[in-house]
C-alpha cells in the first residue's frame, strides 16, 4: 500500500501569517496557497515547512507576484489537482480534464462541495478576519486515487459556534 500524502492547503494570508496556520502545515509534504498572499515573505515562511505552490490573487502585485501563475495544476498521488484564487475565473472543464479536486480562494468563505464528481475546496482565509467569518486552513490527504478534505478553524468568534470538520473522498 502506497504512504499517504498530507497537502496544506491556505488562501487569503493578505500579509499575515498566524502561529496557528504555521503549526497546522508543520508536517506536510506540501503546501498549496490559494492567492492573495501580498507579501512574498509569506511563501518564504511557508516554505521553510514544505514546498509551495501558490497562484496570484487578486491583491497580489509586484514583481514578485507577477511571476506567480494565475492558475496550477498539479498532479498529486494518482490525482490532478487545480489550483486557482478566484473560481469564477476558471478557464477549464475540471471533469473533462479529469481533476479531482479544484481549490480556490478570494471568498474568505470556507467550502467544500462536490460537483459532478469534482470536489471544490475553499481553505478559507488565514489571514485578517472578514467580517465574522472563521478563521481557516485546509488539508488534503492523498493516498495513491483516493483522498480525504478538512477545514480546520484555527480561531472562531464565537468557539460555541465552530462547525465540525468536513471530509469527502473520492
Amino acid at each position: 500500500m502506497s504512504a499517504s500524502t498530507r497537502v496544506g492547503v491556505i488562501s487569503d494570508t493578505h500579509g499575515l501569517l498566524r502561529p496557528q496556520a504555521l503549526q497546522f502545515l508543520q508536517g506536510c509534504d506540501s503546501i498549496i496557497h490559494c492567492g492573495d498572499i501580498c507579501e512574498r515573505r509569506v511563501i518564504d515562511e511557508l516554505s521553510r515547512i514544505a514546498p509551495v505552490a501558490a497562484v496570484r490573487g487578486n491583491n497580489d502585485r509586484g514583481d514578485w507576484a507577477r511571476a506567480l501563475p494565475d492558475s496550477e495544476l498539479l498532479r498529486i498521488g494518482e490525482i490532478f489537482i487545480y489550483a486557482i484564487h478566484d473560481l469564477s475565473l476558471i478557464d477549464i472543464d475540471p471533469k473533462t480534464s479529469g481533476v479531482s479536486v479544484v481549490l480556490c480562494g478570494h471568498s474568505h468563505k470556507p467550502h467544500i462541495e462536490q460537483r459532478d464528481g469534482v470536489t471544490y475546496l475553499n481553505p478559507g482565509s488565514a489571514g485578517p478576519r472578514r467580517f465574522k467569518l472563521p478563521i481557516s486552513v485546509a488539508e488534503l490527504i492523498v493516498k495513491g486515487a483516493e483522498f480525504t478534505a478538512r477545514i480546520a478553524e484555527l480561531e472562531s468568534p464565537d468557539p460555541a459556534s465552530r462547525p465540525t470538520p468536513t471530509s469527502q473522498r473520492s
